[in-house]
């Protein structure tokens, strides 16, 4: 008896330990994305102005002029809570139906965020389907530098009047 008793109490803490290991093992990432998440909220800040744009385009790359691409530099200068210049490129394309269009850019940008300096990459990818558009401008992850490392974030754009304004949600580590 006391031989069975202790094969099933060494069974049952075996596998109280593997029982145990195994939820460890499932739990580790939700605890980590849990916290990663608590402390994601915590540096969450809101930057807005406005911004002037100059788009000035450029010849299609060689080889590519049957593809109908259009191609532009963006140059940016922003103001108000982000105090900053920005270059970069966008290439789009047009559809065969009017008010149908694409396009993707990159930029980077230089400056001063909320008393912040540095820089970091932005990334566009817009779409017009017959009219409606959709537009997502997002942080390039591990582009920030100086005081902008580990920057994170999404921006929006208001034109209004002729005049273009940034709302910019960003997390700091």
């Amino acid at each position: 008896m006391k031989i069975f008793l202790s094969r099933a109490m060494g069974m049952l803490m075996a596998g109280t330990f593997c029982l145990y290991t195994d939820l460890s093992v499932a739990l580790s990432p939700v605890t980590i994305v849990k916290e990663q998440h608590m402390e994601h909220m915590q540096n969450t800040h809101k930057a807005s102005g406005k911004f002037e744009v100059k788009l000035s385009p450029q010849a299609a790359a060689p080889g590519i002029e049957a593809a109908r691409l259009g191609r532009m530099t963006i140059d940016k200068q922003f103001y108000g809570d982000l105090q900053a210049h920005s270059l970069g490129e966008m290439m789009s394309a047009m559809g065969e139906i009017k008010g149908s269009a694409g396009y993707v850019a990159i930029e980077r940008v230089s400056g001063t965020l909320l008393g912040k300096k540095g820089s970091f990459v932005l990334m566009h990818t817009g779409t017009m389907n017959r009219g409606q558009p959709q537009l997502t401008i997002q942080v390039v992850p591990d582009s920030g530098t100086d005081e902008l490392t580990g920057i994170s974030g999404t921006m929006g754009i208001d034109i209004r009047e002729g005049q273009h304004f940034y709302n910019f949600d960003f997390n700091l580590p």
